[in-house]
């Protein structure tokens, strides 16, 4: 793995390479407003992918390289994704463009006029908890790409089930918004972990 800094109109951010040996394309990832990139399901696509031929790029954004503890608002998180944007694209390969929780809101927003062939939704928060009526769908039918959903089965940001029409999330079962994983759900947490790097290895194996 190596890091690198880059300067944004919102401060320096941080991309941590994760690079395959022969890459075919770039899996660039960003954290949600809670936690940063050593979020258990970013770690496990960045361990599991590149001997699929995946390098993965996780962005670490200004405000948590600052060591704030509080996200900036939506314009601020674009603005910097699009600044950071030139290099992950630098490796001259398809850039997959993608995230958890408000990682994965930021990749919907910038993905088509970027230019990413995809995005990688992980833990979309379709709604704030309790409040299905202050649906963010319209960011997932907006994409302008092909749209892969990762939801844990009990996330109350939205759970599969209530996504839109044209949407089948990979369900995690037992998974909260964190993919953490229940005593209760028939699964372990490696178990819930192996099932989201597979469904998502397999997703952009089929990638043209």
């Amino acid at each position: 793995m190596s890091t690198q800094t880059v300067p944004t109109p919102a401060g320096d951010a941080r991309i941590h390479w994760h690079p395959a040996r022969e890459p075919r394309l770039v899996l660039a990832l960003g954290h949600g407003a809670g936690g940063g990139v050593e979020a258990r399901d970013l770690a496990a696509l960045a361990a599991a992918l590149p001997p699929r031929g995946v390098t993965v790029a996780l962005v670490e954004q200004p405000w948590r390289v600052a060591g704030k503890k509080v996200a900036p608002a939506p314009a601020t998180l674009d603005k910097a994704w699009r600044a950071l944007w030139p290099e992950l694209a630098a490796p001259g390969l398809p850039v997959v463009a993608g995230g958890r929780s408000a990682g994965a809101r930021v990749a919907c927003r910038t993905a088509a006029e970027l230019g990413a062939v995809a995005v990688l939704a992980l833990s979309f928060p379709l709604h704030p908890p309790g409040k299905p009526e202050r649906t963010r769908a319209e960011e997932l039918l907006g994409a302008g790409v092909p749209v892969l959903v990762v939801q844990g089965a009990r996330d109350p940001f939205g759970r599969p089930e209530e996504f839109p029409a044209g949407f089948e999330p990979v369900a995690v079962p037992g998974a909260d918004h964190g993919f953490a994983v229940a005593r209760s759900a028939g699964v372990t947490q490696e178990d819930a972990l192996a099932l989201i790097t597979d469904a998502v290895g397999d997703r952009l194996a089929d990638l043209p």
